[in-house]
């Protein structure tokens, strides 16, 4: 047992949020994203690694709520900035998926690493008109998404949580419990030592 989890048991806690049906995309909705999807290819994706401070900028100006130190690297696809909170130190990392139809809210000093998908939509495969349906992502303070992980709609991964490479995360994650697999399964729990403070994230060091 880890924290009150049998090692294997699916990893959930209170339940995700349940998916809600929405409409198709407006008129609006797609000239916003039609011009983002312009100003990603010109202004942030072909930039150096380094500029973090810039391509934060970019989203910002597209109605992102972006906190300090925030890293996001440029190969990033984000679907909607308006629909994206990263809070202050949280990164970003290259080739990750950012399909927020819904909200995704990523917590202080979270890390998304490469290639993760963060999905905030799916369709209602037993509807005759299969219904487009979104839940929000909730990413919380100091938990790490790894490389090439799926978090489905809906999910919450709670503080300091860990999400293990290539797990598909369906249901909602434990505060410092560690899942893998597909489903995602507790396999662990994470030291209370453990943190995400990467260099140029802390508060005492230069923004970057």
């Amino acid at each position: 047992m880890v924290d009150g989890h049998l090692s294997g048991e699916p990893a959930h806690g209170s339940g995700s949020t349940p998916l809600a049906q929405r409409p198709a995309p407006s008129v609006a909705n797609k000239i916003a994203r039609a011009a983002w999807a312009i100003v990603r290819a010109l202004l942030f994706r072909p930039t150096p690694a380094p500029l973090h401070a810039w391509r934060c900028l970019l989203l910002r100006g597209f109605g992102a709520r972006v906190g300090s130190r925030v890293a996001i690297y440029p190969s990033a696809s984000i679907w909607a900035p308006w629909n994206l909170t990263i809070d202050a130190g949280a990164t970003i990392g290259g080739g990750a998926i950012i399909y927020n139809v819904d909200r995704i809210t990523v917590g202080e000093f979270a890390v998304i690493s490469q290639g993760a998908h963060l999905c905030t939509a799916s369709h209602a495969h037993d509807s005759p008109a299969f219904d487009l349906v979104t839940a929000p992502i909730r990413i919380e303070e100091e938990a790490w998404v790894a490389a090439e992980a799926f978090v489905g709609p809906g999910v919450t991964v709670s503080r300091a949580a860990v999400v293990g490479a290539r797990a598909v995360v369906v249901r909602d994650v434990d505060e410092r419990a560690i899942v893998a697999g597909n489903p995602a399964r507790v396999i662990g729990s994470r030291a209370v030592e453990g943190r995400n403070r990467l260099k140029g994230r802390a508060p005492s060091e230069p923004e970057g």
